[in-house]
C-alpha cells in the first residue's frame, strides 16, 4: 500500500492544497496525518483528496471536537492523540511527537514496524532497530522554510520525502 504522510499543516492554506494535490497525483491509498491542523477553517482544504484521512491532534490543535466532526463529515478519522494503525502486516504507531519521552519509548519497545511523527518541523527517517522512523517535516513551511509531506510504501518500506 502507498501511504501518504503528512504534518504540521498548520494555517499555511495554499501548502495545504498543495499537499492534497500531491497526495491525489501520487495516488497514494491512504493518507496520515500526524497533528497540528490548527483550527476547524482548515478541514474544507482537505476536501479533494481522494482517499481516506486518519490522523491525530497535535499540541497546536484547538477545538478539537469541532475539528473531529467536520473531518467525520468529509468522511475522515481525526481524533485523540495516538493511533496504531495495522496496513499490510505492520504495525503503525502514530502520534504528533511532541512528547519527547514516549515517542522515543514507542520506537525503541521493538513493538512496531513503523512510528509516524511529526512537531519538530524536520523531515527525518531513520531506523532504529527494527522500527522504521519517520517524520514527513512539515505542510507548512514555517520554520524550517521547506514544506514536506512523504510517501511510504507499506510493502518495501521504501519512503520518499517530497517537496511541496
Amino acid at each position: 500500500m502507498l501511504l501518504g504522510v503528512m504534518a504540521d499543516t498548520h494555517d499555511r492554506l495554499p501548502f495545504i492544497d498543495r499537499a492534497v494535490e500531491i497526495m491525489n497525483r501520487e495516488r497514494v491509498e491512504l493518507v496520515v496525518h500526524a497533528g497540528d491542523y490548527i483550527a476547524p477553517f482548515t478541514v474544507k482544504h482537505f476536501k479533494p483528496l481522494n482517499v481516506k484521512l486518519l490522523g491525530v491532534f497535535g499540541n497546536n490543535d484547538a477545538e478539537l471536537s469541532t475539528l473531529s466532526r467536520k473531518f467525520a463529515d468529509l468522511g475522515f478519522d481525526v481524533k485523540g492523540r495516538f493511533r496504531e494503525l495495522k496496513l499490510d502486516g505492520l504495525r503503525i504507531a502514530v502520534l504528533h511527537g511532541d512528547e519527547e519521552e514516549l515517542l522515543e519509548s514507542l520506537v525503541r519497545c521493538g513493538g512496531y514496524n513503523v512510528v509516524i511523527h511529526g512537531h519538530t518541523h524536520k523531515a527525518e527517517v531513520r531506523k532504529v532497530g527494527g522500527t522504521l522512523v519517520l517524520n514527513p517535516g512539515e505542510v507548512c513551511g514555517y520554520l524550517s522554510g521547506e514544506p514536506t509531506v512523504a510517501k511510504l510504501d507499506t510493502k518495501t518500506l521504501k519512503v520518499e520525502v517530497m517537496r511541496i
